[in-house]
């Protein structure tokens, strides 16, 4: 057996996926590690980057105060007044941008646009667009200098 590190589509179905079990988890208010079994059971996951899936979506429910508070800074309404897609996105990148620093802050903005643009309202691609790169020049300051 290799470990080969996952590749960059790998990880798309991942956020796919964990986009829609934290989708579930935000509407359904069930319990995350039910919501994780289903999700890998119902799926194949032998071309999903399983490893980042489960690290967002365990991730995002645990840190969710946190995450809330860095979004807050930069939206003009109420979390409450965010959709469920656009909430989680929003959590989901705020958290691989203070989590996972081996990803490149460009990288979680195009996805979570892609990720608005597939599954959100229209235009909601460029609100969250707009957030992200907000954070990311807060969260990412060193990254975003560099650029």
């Amino acid at each position: 057996m290799t470990n080969q590190k996952p590749n960059a589509n790998q990880r798309r179905k991942a956020r796919k996926l964990a986009l829609q079990a934290l989708y579930q988890w935000h509407v359904a208010e069930s319990p995350i590690h039910q919501i994780e079994a289903e999700f890998l059971v119902d799926n194949d996951m032998s071309k999903v980057d399983k490893e980042y899936f489960c690290d967002v979506l365990r991730g995002v429910p645990a840190r969710k105060s946190e995450l809330d508070e860095h979004i807050e800074k930069y939206i003009d309404r109420n979390l409450k007044d965010l959709t469920p897609v656009e909430l989680a996105i929003l959590r989901m990148g705020t958290f691989e941008l203070v989590s996972r620093i081996d990803v490149p802050y460009k990288v979680i903005i195009n996805e979570g646009v892609e990720l608005s643009k597939a599954f959100g309202a229209n235009e909601a691609h460029r609100f969250v667009n707009g957030i992200l790169d907000k954070l990311a020049q807060d969260l990412r300051i060193a990254e975003v200098k560099a650029k």
